[in-house]
């Protein structure tokens, strides 16, 4: 089978030809169809994630079909379409786990880091890490929803949200792009942020009723004139794109965080205080999530805007997906 896989921390992609492996018990073997380009594959290609081993193959926006099981293998069978994102399986005995908590897992494995991922032909993984995949998404659309359609999805749902509620999405990229269409989706009043009225067109084709162009409005002030946000959700990598927006939000209002940057987030505490204001980061989702996920897009008409190109292409790809030049989402495609 074809793999690409890095072999150290910063070295190249290289296109290599491996054994096809076989699956040990509770894991099954996936002939990958699609595979996602996410901005966090950097984590391997830099190896900049802890206890990282090389060589490995990165992915973890994978979409294919059951090729084989292993031994101790509930439900899942050959043929079936399945999925595998972020989330890549749990210890089921860390504290978080025992709470059925499984994707804050102090030993959560993480496809394409902690165990070769999906930039190949086929990939192994455990039982607990598969979504099924609705037959109304192709693989190259299903992909990106694994983990930049999950990370959105599960924040809005989560954030106390209700129908009706105005929502911001700060930055329209690889996420935000799916974030509008999501808000708008579950009936609210969707506010887009981002830099340049160029993108206004596009912002409202996804179902944003306001645009705001962050190089000329005021944010904050402009969302309170409309009653104040209910969340914001933070796409973007800009600490300072997030905090110029939090005075935007209405009592009990959210600024719910998926853009991930080492910069601090500054908040004046009087700025949260009179009205019960808060930040609040949230990681992505497990498997069944990734279902939700799915089935409310299939439902809905929600789709990634993606490129894709085959799997030898991987290093061009990457390269377009981390310097901004891919709109939105990068899909790696296999053929098989």
């Amino acid at each position: 089978m074809r793999a690409v896989q890095v072999t150290s921390a910063n070295g190249p992609f290289e296109l290599v030809e491996r054994a096809i492996p076989d699956p040990p018990a509770r894991h099954v073997r996936i002939k990958v169809q699609a595979c996602g380009v996410c901005h966090s594959d950097s984590f391997t290609k830099l190896g900049a994630f802890p206890g990282i081993r090389f060589p490995r193959v990165p992915g973890h926006e994978v979409v294919g079909v059951i090729d084989a099981i292993g031994p101790d293998v509930p439900d899942w069978q050959p043929g079936q379409r399945a999925g595998v994102g972020w989330h890549g399986g749990h210890c089921g005995h860390c504290t978080s786990c025992r709470r059925g908590d499984f994707i804050t897992c102090v030993n959560g494995q993480i496809p394409g880091i902690t165990y070769d991922g999906g930039y190949a032909d086929y990939m192994i993984a455990p039982f607990e890490a598969l979504a099924a995949v609705p037959d109304e998404l192709t693989p190259a659309e299903a992909a990106p929803l694994l983990c930049a359609g999950i990370t959105t999805f599960n924040a809005l749902r989560h954030s106390g949200l209700r129908a009706g509620d105005l929502v911001a999405i700060l930055g329209i990229g690889g996420l935000g792009h799916l974030g509008v269409q999501f808000a708008a989706k579950m009936g609210c009043r969707t506010v887009a942020i981002a830099r340049g009225a160029d993108k206004e067109p596009l912002a409202r084709q996804l179902g944003a009723r306001v645009y705001l162009d962050s190089n000329t409005a005021d944010v904050a002030g402009e969302l309170t004139k409309l009653g104040g946000a209910r969340v914001i959700l933070a796409t973007v990598t800009s600490p300072k794109a997030m905090s110029a927006a939090i005075g935007g939000l209405g009592v009990d209002g959210r600024l719910v965080v998926v853009g991930a940057s080492m910069e601090p987030i500054e908040v004046p505490p009087l700025a949260l205080i009179p009205q019960r204001r808060s930040v609040q980061g949230w990681p992505s989702g497990t498997s069944i999530d990734s279902e939700d996920t799915m089935g409310f897009s299939a439902l809905t008409g929600i789709r990634p805007m993606i490129e894709t190109m085959p799997l030898e292409h991987a290093p061009e790809a990457y390269e377009r997906m981390m310097s901004g030049a891919a709109r939105f989402r990068m899909v790696l495609t296999t053929g098989l």
